[in-house]
């Protein structure tokens, strides 16, 4: 379809506070055009554009340069964000990536998956007989975290400062990074101590497990950083980057998934009757309410695509949430977890689709049906509080009412 001409292209104001990504305004956006201008640079609605773009060689990773949008080049949280195996292009990236791979094998993250509904169960025992909770304290919160200390081995007692302290780092996404600068940076201090502590452990008492296998990708720790092993401060970057990344988003698609279910209860009865949907569950969910809102990309040189020009060093956000309900593709009821889909966008994709996938699909798996089952008849209380609906979202506090189950 030919791009819409200039002076009729929609402009979303996504800098400002009540900007919804969700809202109607995106959607009466999409109907006109498969794309948007913004403050940023451009805004993909539609879902063949946003797939093409997202594998598109004229492209790269687009978040590398955001603390420096937001006037940070120097300092401990800079150093950090830059050594993002994300933020990493060519054979930089290659490296990084294929050191890390081994890993995030699919033995090692799925021989946790009864670990993680033991977990699951002992959180719901605590709060089950009361009929209500406050389902991201009592339960998306201690379990994301609880799950990444399982992965890494640290002690699951300390989960409450692992929580806060990935909390407070995740303020650096937001746009009063500068001025949060001293909590990030206390913030990622604390969390290097637990990767120390961690890689110490496993190089001490290594074990067939996650951590050991990362560990060993780090060889004697004197590389130089071109070689077939990681430096020292590769390795303790990475772990940072997994107790960050893996609790901050796994708790707010958790709460996302339930404010989801709780508007179509009849999904929440089949998952529970059918657990092994549990997997096409997050798909789904993913695809009509990820946490991620947009994935976001920078032209590494001028382009033309489907008629527009898109110049060198364009920012282009990918809506995933537009994209994942687009009519063009996306047919049939909302939300079917029954349902085969086109893949979703919430991991990203390409080169930089996200490589600890497997663990967000694994825990989320095993905890929806089993949330699904003990859970009867989930209803929202009031009291609920959320994040911004653009960038990274979720709840910040979701109060439910059910009926225990027998």
């Amino acid at each position: 379809m030919p791009a819409p001409p200039i002076d009729e292209v929609p402009r979303l104001a996504v800098t400002v506070p009540s900007f919804s990504i969700t809202g109607e305004e995106v959607k009466a956006a999409r109907e006109r055009s498969w794309y948007a201008r913004t403050e940023y640079g451009l805004a993909v609605l539609r879902y063949a554009e946003a797939a093409e773009l997202l594998k598109h060689p004229g492209l790269r990773q687009g978040s590398a340069a955001w603390p420096a949008h937001n006037g940070v080049t120097t300092g401990p949280f800079a150093r950090w964000f830059d050594s993002w195996v994300l933020n990493k292009e060519g054979e930089e990236h290659h490296r990084l990536r294929r050191l890390l791979r081994p890993a995030f094998s699919r033995r090692l993250i799925m021989g946790l998956a009864p670990r993680f509904t033991a977990l699951a169960d002992e959180l719901i025992d605590g709060f089950s007989d009361a009929g209500r909770c406050e389902f991201t304290a009592d339960f998306a919160s201690p379990y994301s975290a609880r799950v990444i200390a399982l992965l890494l081995g640290l002690p699951e007692d300390e989960w409450p400062v692992i929580a806060q302290e990935s909390t407070t780092l995740g303020l650096a996404m937001g746009v009063t990074l500068k001025s949060d600068l001293p909590r990030i940076e206390a913030a990622l201090a604390t969390l290097y101590d637990f990767a120390d502590a961690a890689i110490a452990d496993r190089q001490a008492h290594p074990r067939d497990d996650f951590m050991t296998t990362l560990v060993q990708s780090c060889g004697d720790g004197t590389g130089d950083g071109t070689g077939d092993s990681l430096t020292a401060s590769e390795l303790r970057d990475a772990v940072v980057l997994l107790i960050f990344g893996g609790y901050d988003t796994t708790r707010h698609q958790l709460g996302l998934a339930m404010a989801t279910f709780l508007k179509h209860p009849g999904q929440w009865d089949l998952l529970a009757r059918d657990p092994a949907l549990g997997g096409k569950a997050v798909e789904e969910v993913m695809r009509v309410n990820p946490t991620t809102r947009w994935v976001t990309r920078e032209a590494l040189e001028t382009l033309d695509f489907h008629g527009v020009r898109i110049e060198a060093g364009t920012t282009v956000h990918l809506f995933s949430e537009a994209a994942g309900t687009d009519p063009r593709v996306f047919t049939g009821p909302a939300f079917d977890i029954a349902a085969d889909r086109e893949t979703h966008i919430g991991f990203g994709g390409g080169v930089h689709y996200c490589i600890g996938h497997l663990v967000a699909r694994c825990d989320m798996s095993v905890a929806l049906p089993l949330l699904a089952r003990r859970l009867r008849a989930p209803r929202a209380l009031a009291g609920a509080q959320w994040l911004p609906d653009s960038g990274n979202t979720g709840p910040v506090a979701l109060p439910i009412a059910f009926t225990p189950a027998d």
